[in-house]
């Protein structure tokens, strides 16, 4: 069975209130191994911590404070990350970055908080996970004061145009992909320059329980992503990059887990 690391699972939504522990199992079945959850608020932060600890042998956290909450950052927001991060609880920084597409916080709130989290990543020399929608010039503005000091960075997610994806990977970012690939409506731009993306920068998620892969067959039932569907993402990705799909998933599963540095 291949081996896969699933990058970003938002595991703390209340869609997996009831059957966590099933949807962990369906996801080790399918040899989904190793989850990163995203912690994208205060009360997200706290909420992967303690599915961290319930599962400490498959789940690992990352913390931060997404664009759409860029407006609920407070000091103690910034303290929080920084208590997780010095007790060693987290893998990077982030959920953080940039959302212009829905405008759920100000741009200079997004924009200040962007750099309150770029800041702590440097500060603790941690990787940091990264958003980008619709906001690549201020995005790769601000990221371009601290790549030199980050280990590693990561722009998940990606759903941009190739000029984008070039220039992310010209700022030596890892590019994550999830199920927008199989969209045919909105991703199919994708599978024409994903393989530019270097094996060694490539990582694979599903953002579940978010972005379903419109072509999986057949449909859930509720229409909820799971980290079972990542081998679905996975043969599109193979597809796109022209390789055998158990390579890819041996260089995205290696790239993972030296990326956040997770053991073996």
């Amino acid at each position: 069975m291949m081996e896969l690391v699933d990058i970003g699972a938002n595991l703390t939504h209340t869609s997996f209130d009831h059957d966590l522990p099933r949807v962990l199992g369906d996801a080790a079945d399918a040899g989904v191994n190793r989850l990163i959850v995203t912690g994208a608020s205060d009360e997200g932060n706290r909420a992967a911590q303690l599915l961290v600890e319930q599962y400490p042998q498959q789940l690992f956290a990352t913390a931060g404070v997404h664009p759409h909450h860029a407006g609920d950052y407070t000091d103690e927001s910034d303290s929080l990350i920084r208590t997780l991060v010095e007790q060693g609880k987290v893998v990077a920084v982030g959920e953080c970055g940039l959302d212009y597409n829905r405008n759920y916080s100000p741009h200079p709130a997004q924009r200040q908080v962007f750099e309150s989290q770029l800041k702590i990543a440097a500060e603790y020399h941690l990787p940091v996970f990264m958003h980008l929608r619709d906001a690549y010039d201020d995005f790769i503005e601000i990221l371009a004061d601290y790549r030199a000091d980050l280990p590693a960075a990561v722009a998940h997610c990606f759903t941009g145009t190739e000029a984008e994806l070039e220039g992310l990977l010209a700022a030596d970012l890892h590019i994550g992909i999830t199920g927008w690939i199989c969209d045919e409506r909105r991703g199919h731009h994708l599978h024409e320059f994903v393989h530019k993306i270097p094996p060694d920068r490539l990582m694979l998620e599903t953002d579940a329980p978010y972005l379903l892969p419109r072509d999986l067959r057949p449909k859930p039932k509720g229409r909820r992503n799971v980290p079972a569907y990542l081998p679905h993402i996975l043969e599109a990705v193979a597809a796109a990059v022209d390789r055998p799909a158990q390579q890819v998933a041996v260089e995205t599963t290696s790239t993972a887990k030296a990326f956040f540095n997770l053991p073996e």
